[in-house]
């Protein structure tokens, strides 16, 4: 049995491409005003919020099934594909999985539409590791409250 995985999600969001991705790449302070049901804070560790780039160190705290983690990550900015990856340092993934990687992609598919390709990259600690199901429907839920707030 595999170890090593990757789960992907797929959204048709009402939302251009671009003003999505500017929310995580210059704004994403305000992501726990967005959808703070999912995400209570956000910390910056190695910059300030005015210039944050690429290689980045933030800590994330959320909910997810109802228990408060946490989650370091150092963020990988790609303009050219409008996509952000997060590449787990610490937090509570990691009492499960050996690597976490998240990612958020944005596709324009019009003006004000555009496609949202949510994928986790992981690798399981051991067999009774669980899949990060979960975690891939926490992605979905602050995708789609970012749509509804952009709309």
């Amino acid at each position: 049995m595999s170890l090593i995985g990757k789960l992907v999600s797929e959204l048709e969001i009402n939302a251009p491409a671009e003003k999505f991705y500017k929310i995580f790449k210059h704004q994403c302070f305000h992501v726990p005003n967005i959808t703070p049901k999912f995400i209570q804070q956000v910390e910056i560790h190695d910059a300030n919020w005015d210039d944050h780039d690429h290689g980045s160190i933030k800590t994330w705290y959320y909910t997810v099934d109802g228990k408060a983690e946490v989650f370091k990550e150092q963020v990988e900015f790609h303009d050219d594909k409008l996509l952000i990856i997060l590449v787990g340092l610490e937090g509570d993934v990691f009492n499960h999985y050996k690597s976490f990687k998240p990612s958020y992609q944005v596709v324009p598919k019009g003006p004000n539409h555009c496609q949202a390709i949510l994928t986790i990259e992981y690798e399981k600690l051991n067999d009774g590791s669980s899949y990060p199901y979960k975690y891939i429907d926490l992605m979905n839920g602050i995708t789609k409250d970012i749509e509804s707030h952009m709309n």
